[in-house]
């Protein structure tokens, strides 16, 4: 069954409206197609692609997310990667910490979700906002679990739920949200 897009603040705007019901862990897990962002570090990048598997508990039962996001440039094959592990933020339901792996360990950031659901094809999608970190700016991004994306107006109802919330800096994401190629063939078009 479809639903029409739920959109919530995240919790730096909880006195302004309400926060996003976090889906569940199951809901959240599995390969995401981000097929639009406000981000520019995917500008010139197609084929982006998150990736939540749970890790096994830790000594402190913490849950903890592997997180793998693969990505081409525009007219290369080349597939790069960004691996983190995401944990909950205490205290704030639906919203991660993630932490780089690796020579990205010293890198960081903090994520939430404002609405999640289904689409008219079945089609499941995820809206995220990312705060800003020391080397980007906040952003929110739409993620599908289809390649090919959401139908465009699923894209507008959700871009206009997000308008509709009444903060400037979420209007401001909102409207500068592009799409990120998806293509089928081993190189992104240029």
């Amino acid at each position: 069954m479809a639903s029409h897009p739920l959109i919530g603040l995240p919790k730096v705007y909880a006195s302004k409206g309400n926060k996003c019901v976090p889906p569940t862990n199951d809901f959240l897990l599995g390969t995401w197609h981000v097929t639009h962002s406000s981000l520019p570090l995917w500008k010139g990048k197609c084929n982006v692609n998150i990736t939540y598997q749970m890790l096994p508990p830790d000594a402190s039962s913490t849950i903890k997310i592997d997180d793998l996001v693969r990505y081409q440039a525009l007219g290369s094959d080349k597939v790069k990667t960004v691996h983190g592990v995401d944990t909950p933020t205490p205290g704030n339901p639906g919203a991660w910490d993630w932490r780089g792996k690796g020579w990205l360990m010293i890198a960081s950031s903090h994520w939430e979700c404002l609405g999640f659901g289904n689409a008219l094809d079945g089609n499941q999608w995820l809206v995220t906002y990312f705060a800003k970190t020391l080397f980007t700016p906040a952003g929110v991004d739409i993620y599908s679990r289809t390649p090919d994306g959401l139908p465009q107006t699923m894209i507008d109802e959700i871009l206009a739920a997000l308008k509709g919330l009444g903060v400037e800096e979420i209007t401001e994401l909102a409207s500068s949200i592009f799409s990120i190629p998806q293509t089928s063939h081993a190189e992104c078009p240029s």
